[in-house]
């Protein structure tokens, strides 16, 4: 490694990256880097895992629908690590991807002009001062706050679901797009989308995740709720706004006698306003919540930027190999996360 190399970086600030205490998971690598993971660590011996287990999951995440970004890549997983005689040996597991259709001469110009609602801008060195802590490398495409990243997020997701039906037999977690584009009319999604291709502009949606079959008590008050960890960990998916459970922001507006579950015979709860969720701790409902996602930020209509490098106002059209709605793509990243956070409880 060269000298210049080492004195450009060695300021730069360190990043966090790691999520979870039982069940930790740390992502690593880029968008447009040769090479992006996962590792970890918590995971018992003695679990059948094999690349094969991540295809379904993968392919759910997979790009190709329209709506969708064009670019294509392998996502084959290779496990470096933690399995022995297809089975898991109770050592940290490594999860890596081959990215093989990087282009990051493609973003070279986002550097001195900023795509509004992007990264980009509060990455860039100049933010900071040359003498602050806080300094960012040069990335790329994003880099590792690129969507791409949550590829190494869903396998996170395959295994954490492996160990919770480990311990939890018949938990079940589901999660779908409910709206697009402000509409939970599917039938109407396509003529949306059509609409924001022709012009050249993106789309948000909202997911809604199910996990049925998990006990009471799950959880802790306060910090460590089961709202506040699945909210910390959804948030860690690029693009997310919103978290909401139960009756959501909804209840605001209701009364106590129409947002309380009553219970019923044998001490059963006849609806879930509450989401699952009393007191940070899971109440034996199904846990209920919904994520809501922005629209994509970079978008071939003009939009008014700062050209740093010019020091003058100029209207960028972005263009590129993105999604006109990424939220297509998000249920399954949902789920995963959902998954860690729930093996950190069990």
């Amino acid at each position: 490694m060269c000298e210049c190399w080492i004195r450009e970086y060695e300021n730069m600030t360190c990043m966090h990256n790691t999520f979870g205490d039982k069940f930790r998971i740390t992502i690593y690598g880029g968008s447009h880097e040769p090479k992006l993971g996962v590792v970890i660590d918590g995971v018992e011996a003695g679990i059948p895992l094999s690349a094969s287990d991540f295809a379904g999951d993968i392919a759910r995440r997979r790009p190709g629908a329209k709506g969708t970004t064009p670019r294509t890549e392998a996502d084959e997983p290779e496990i470096s690590s933690g399995v022995s005689d297809g089975v898991t040996d109770g050592t940290p597991l490594c999860i890596e991807f081959i990215n093989s259709n990087i282009r990051p001469g493609d973003y070279d110009r986002f550097l001195e002009v900023p795509r509004p609602g992007h990264v980009d801008y509060v990455t860039r060195p100049e933010q900071y001062g040359v003498d602050s802590p806080r300094q960012f490398p040069p990335f790329t495409g994003g880099g590792i706050f690129s969507g791409r990243m949550t590829l190494a997020l869903v396998a996170a997701g395959v295994v954490a679901k492996k160990v919770l039906l480990r311990s939890l037999p018949d938990v079940r977690i589901h999660a779908e797009l409910i709206m697009m584009g402000g509409s939970p009319d599917k039938s109407r999604w396509r003529s949306v989308l059509d609409e924001a291709i022709s012009d050249g502009d993106s789309l948000g949606g909202v997911v809604e995740c199910g996990v049925k079959g998990l006990p009471v008590g799950l959880g802790e008050p306060y910090f460590d709720s089961v709202e506040s960890l699945i909210s910390h960990a959804v948030f860690s998916i690029p693009g997310v706004r919103g978290v909401e459970f139960g009756d959501g922001f909804a209840a605001s507006s209701m009364r106590g006698s129409e947002h309380n579950d009553p219970f019923g015979p044998e001490g059963r709860l006849m609806k879930n306003g509450a989401g699952g969720v009393n007191g940070g701790l899971t109440n034996g409902n199904e846990l209920l919540f919904r994520v809501a996602f922005k629209p994509t930020s970079t978008i071939s209509r003009p939009q008014t930027t700062w050209d740093f490098s010019r020091r003058r106002l100029v209207e960028l059209s972005a263009g590129g190999r993105h999604d006109v709605c990424f939220a297509l793509r998000t249920p399954v990243i949902v789920e995963a996360m959902t998954a860690v956070v729930l093996c950190n409880l069990i």
